[in-house]
């Protein structure tokens, strides 16, 4: 019997929970929030492992932790890590005036480079230029909301490098370039409607800024010591395509008959609790540390200084993301026991069950719980991609990676950049909209987006 027939509803709760405290904690107690991150994390784990190991005993337990940790949480953190420092290593330098063609420029800039070194390497490679571009403004906050709808989220639908959840289907067998060939129409069209909503509002902001405003844009754009735009740091682009590399070794190791063991099927490796490390996964973990490693060597602190680099973002989706892994243990378990039979068996329907869970809970263990759902309901079309999970069928993979991807963007916890974006913005005094001030932001922008995208490729 499947380990998800066995547990109740309810073993769910403690997932909840930990949403539930990302999303009410910082509102109500933010001071509190920022020290106890760790400890809320914990709590939850806690409060789901010990009935789990009480009633299932060590042994179990420590095959689920290790399916976990090892096999999806290490190579996540792993990967947002590298991207974190390498991309802090690279300075955008130069006088670059934030009128809004400019604007558009650069968040068009961003998010191709998303899909390339992620939407967290794309949106700390672009941020502070943005701020810097645009801080003749006293009416920006609206630059820094359509910087994470597109950036920091949509930007990156096109590769597993582009954005965590992808990255995870990528580990359960979603070919590399599957999305880049499948997903660029639907990203085009929608990034053409935000750009066109982006202009017209920001049109309207700068006609706000009134005489004072329009004075200090003359004043920038007129500067006689303007600074060419150019890139500090630019080694640190051999070390992003060193991480490349690495993320399409790992999918391509495991189909060389070199590293294969007869004996087994799989690569050559170890088992820990279960879970098969081999030396597809040793060689993307090692090679994401040595490029990691050489960034922070081999870059001058100075211009990391300039950057205002700093441990603390990615410090935080650290710890969050244990607590999330972990208790989402029985959410995936009863999806794979259940999931052919819980009513979603449409791409609308995973379009909007995906985007739904996506915008208020976190889109990577979303994009895994549906990913396991269609696999459970299977496909018996030649096209159907072949899965760890089981065949999936393209239309619905395509509905599950574009409402994990796209309705990330719907809230600030929907992907782990847009707390780190939010975070630099407020540090340079931008006064960001509240929690759920900006879902009513993304509610009036976005969702129509999502309405036209379900007509034209879900229906």
């Amino acid at each position: 019997m499947e380990l998800g027939q066995l547990l109740p509803i309810w073993s769910i709760i403690p997932f909840v929970g930990m949403l539930l405290s990302i999303a009410i904690f910082p509102l109500v107690r933010g001071e509190w929030w920022e020290s106890h991150e760790l400890h809320v994390a914990a709590f939850w784990a806690a409060v789901f492992l010990v009935p789990f190991i009480i009633f299932f005993g060590p042994e179990i337990t420590a095959e689920q932790l290790s399916e976990t940790i090892v096999g999806d949480y290490i190579p996540f953190i792993v990967l947002l890590l590298g991207l974190f420092v390498v991309a802090g290593g690279i300075h955008v330098k130069g006088t670059i005036v934030g009128t809004t063609r400019n604007n558009v420029i650069l968040l068009l800039i961003g998010s191709f480079l998303a899909s390339w070194v992620g939407t967290t390497g794309a949106a700390m490679l672009l941020i502070r230029p943005v701020l810097r571009a645009n801080q003749w403004r006293r009416h920006k906050a609206h630059i820094v909301i359509f910087f994470i709808f597109t950036v920091a989220n949509m930007g990156g639908c096109l590769t597993p490098l582009g954005d965590p959840p992808l990255f995870l289907g990528y580990l359960r067998g979603v070919p590399f370039f599957w999305t880049l060939m499948h997903i660029w129409p639907l990203l085009i069209l929608n990034m053409v409607l935000i750009m066109i909503i982006f202009v017209v509002l920001d049109r309207r902001f700068v006609a706000r800024e009134g005489q004072e405003g329009k004075e200090a844009l003359e004043l920038m754009d007129a500067a006689d010591e303007r600074t060419p735009i150019g890139i500090e740091g630019g080694h640190n682009f051999a070390f992003l395509a060193l991480i490349i590399v690495a993320v399409i070794l790992n999918g391509s190791i495991p189909q060389m008959e070199m590293f294969i063991d007869p004996a087994t099927g799989k690569t050559f490796g170890i088992e820990i609790f279960g879970v098969h490390v081999g030396i597809d996964y040793v060689v993307q973990i090692g090679l994401i540390l040595v490029a990691l490693i050489l960034s922070w060597v081999t870059t001058p602190k100075t211009l990391r200084r300039r950057n205002n680099f700093e441990w603390a973002p990615i410090a935080e989706v650290a710890k969050l993301f244990i607590g999330i892994f972990i208790t989402m243990i029985p959410a995936l378990a009863l999806l794979r026991a259940y999931g052919g039979s819980i009513g979603i068996d449409t791409p609308l329907k995973f379009f909007w069950a995906t985007g739904a869970l996506s915008s208020f809970l976190d889109n990577s263990p979303t994009y895994v719980v549906f990913l396991t759902a269609a696999g459970a309901i299977g496909s018996t079309d030649p096209t159907a991609v072949a899965t760890t999970v089981g065949n999936v069928a393209q239309p619905m993979l395509l509905a599950i990676s574009a409402g994990a991807v796209f309705m990330g963007a719907v809230t600030y916890i929907g992907n782990a950049p847009n707390f780190m974006v939010k975070n630099i913005a407020e540090s340079a005094g931008i006064k960001m909209p509240s929690f759920f001030a900006y879902i009513g932001w993304s509610v009036a922008i976005l969702i129509p987006i999502f309405i036209v995208d379900t007509i034209v490729f879900f229906l």
